[in-house]
């Protein structure tokens, strides 16, 4: 038997790492947790009864900043910015490596909540949005975008 093996400081790192990484697998990442799977643009997507939203880029995205706009109306189709709205983007790919942590759309003077995502890389890169009502998630939904 190698003689590092027998080394207790050795095996109690072992076992750390093994640890840590069944905790890692274990847990799904947060940007694979969403409910609903985007695809269409400009369409509305329902949040229950009461709201739906659309959503759009300022332009194709690609290498740089692309702005993602979402628009929220409630249900007679009046704008609404009574909702609170976070994203998370990053490459599922490579977990923790480009991640944008949660960060929360800012609301222009038309009511539009805007998400800068600032795209460093080619690759496939997905998107998780969060929609809170008075600080509790009501909607999940992810958008994936191949650059």
């Amino acid at each position: 038997m190698n003689s590092s093996i027998r080394n207790p400081l050795f095996r109690s790192a072992l076992l750390w790492m093994a640890f840590f990484w069944a905790v890692w697998v274990a847990f799904p990442h947060p940007l694979t947790a969403g409910n609903d799977v985007l695809t269409s643009e400009n369409k509305p997507v329902w949040i229950g009864k009461d709201h739906y939203f659309t959503y759009s880029f300022s332009k194709k995205p690609q290498l740089g900043t692309v702005i993602l706009k979402v628009e929220l109306f409630d249900a007679d189709d009046k704008r609404n910015t009574s909702l609170h709205m976070t994203g998370e983007f990053g490459m599922p790919s490579m977990p923790g490596h480009h991640d944008s942590g949660v960060v929360p759309f800012q609301l222009n003077k038309k009511g539009d909540y805007l998400l800068p995502l600032n795209i460093v890389m080619p690759g496939e890169w997905e998107l998780l949005i969060t929609i809170l009502k008075e600080g509790k998630p009501i909607y999940q939904g992810r958008i994936a975008l191949k650059v």
